[in-house]
């Protein structure tokens, strides 16, 4: 019974995972159209725009001009599932179009005050995944739709010792929203119940950053996002499907509390021109998934002989550490075009025997092709796209109850961008 009641409700961190995203994890990469051309590569080194707020607080002393930068990436996910099976045999479907067609979008502010100090904003999202599985799904009793969105407000100062070293900070203020639907089976007697439940929270983290121009062609940078740490609150609603043992109704809802780490990640990188139109982009980024050992929802109020077993439930997920690798290249075709491509290599945190249908992925490889245009000095329009593919990953699940759910995943997706930046 613990565990039929916690592949239900399972924690928000665990379901932010999702083939629709293309970051490890439940991590998005998509904070930057103009970096999204290049596979990331460069993300920490470059500072072409506002969005370096996000990518290196410290490139904001690269920006001479006032700048908003502005953009949004549209993510299209596909997923084949197949040799699939399940227990008690329903009869269930597989279709895999669990991810709908999303839009990411993001926004930056940066204004130099003097030759030495800039200020700037950012919002953008760090985290989030929306999946939804069909009505019949095979797999419902290990997740059948996810809604998490966390969005980010980072206010950011930057300082250039001189016209080789700067460093730049900003808090992060971050909050999170999420719901989570599954089906329930108390008794394979009874008609199947639904749980649905429901939290948020708003918590602090900061992004810090160093750039070094080591040479006239080449700058190395050094970005930290720290950890941030989350009580989401919210409730659960029930329907017991049948349930006289306690009772009472068959519908309940239930005060739910969860404490969640997101966590730290380092990228440190490479910016090289080799001469007035190639530039070459190297980076890698790593990520303390290995705070996910465990997830642990508390929920107040569950009655009568329930309690005891729902009161506090506790998943093991035994994540990873990882690290992600891009190189990328531009080329400058004329005063008005830039073109760019980049190749990105991704591990997955998960593992072979705690992988769920709400985190059905593997590492990953992205291929990303993109442009700038700018028709004037003021004005630079790009545009990005990305072809995903992962390694084709197992889930395994089994509960108390004896139910089960087996299935291979194979995963991709295409991602497009557009932005602008607008210098004052």
């Amino acid at each position: 019974m613990k565990k039929v009641m916690l592949k239900t409700t399972l924690s928000l961190a665990v379901t932010l995972a999702s083939t629709q995203i293309f970051a490890a994890g439940f991590a998005i990469n998509e904070q930057s159209i103009s970096g999204m051309g290049t596979g990331f590569a460069g993300r920490s080194s470059v500072a072409d725009d506002a969005s370096t707020i996000f990518g290196n607080p410290a490139g904001m002393s690269r920006l001479k001009r006032e700048q908003v930068t502005g953009g949004v990436a549209m993510l299209d996910a596909h997923t084949d599932i197949s040799h699939a099976s399940s227990s008690p045999n329903l009869d269930g479907t597989n279709k895999g179009d669990m991810v709908p067609f999303i839009a990411v979008p993001m926004g930056y502010y940066v204004k130099p005050i003097d030759d030495q100090w800039a200020v700037g904003v950012g919002m953008y999202a760090p985290f989030g995944l929306v999946t939804d599985y069909e009505n019949g799904f095979a797999g419902k009793y290990f997740g059948s739709k996810s809604d998490v969105k966390v969005v980010t407000l980072q206010p950011t100062v930057s300082y250039a010792f001189n016209d080789k070293v700067s460093i730049g900070f900003g808090p992060t203020i971050n909050r999170i929203q999420g719901t989570l639907e599954s089906d329930l089976s108390i008794t394979q007697a009874a008609p199947d119940g639904h749980v649905r439940i429901k939290g948020d929270d708003t918590a602090l983290g900061y992004n810090i950053g160093v750039l070094a121009q080591l040479t006239d062609s080449t700058r190395v940078g050094l970005t930290y996002h720290s950890k941030v740490k989350y009580k989401l609150e919210g409730d659960t609603k029930v329907n017991y499907g049948l349930l006289p043992l306690i009772g009472q109704s068959k519908d309940q809802k239930y005060d739910a509390s969860l404490d969640l780490t997101t966590p730290e990640s380092v990228d440190f990188s490479v910016t090289h021109e080799l001469d007035d139109q190639w530039t070459l982009y190297a980076g890698s980024t790593w990520t303390r998934w290995s705070r996910l050992k465990e997830i642990t929802v508390e929920n107040k109020g569950v009655p009568g002989p329930l309690g005891s077993q729902f009161g506090e439930i506790t998943e093991d997920q035994n994540w990873h550490d990882t690290w992600a690798h891009a190189i990328g290249t531009s080329y400058k075709l004329n005063k008005q075009w830039v073109l760019r491509t980049g190749l990105s290599f991704d591990q997955a945190p998960t593992n072979n025997v705690d992988r769920s249908p709400r985190i059905p992925t593997g590492d990953r490889t992205i291929f990303s092709l993109g442009a700038g245009w700018s028709p004037t000095d003021d004005l630079t329009i790009d545009v990005a796209y990305s072809y995903l593919k992962e390694e084709a990953v197992k889930v395994n699940n089994k509960n108390d109850r004896g139910q089960t759910y087996n299935a291979k995943y194979e995963n991709w997706a295409n991602g497009f961008g557009v932005g602008a930046t607008y210098r004052f």
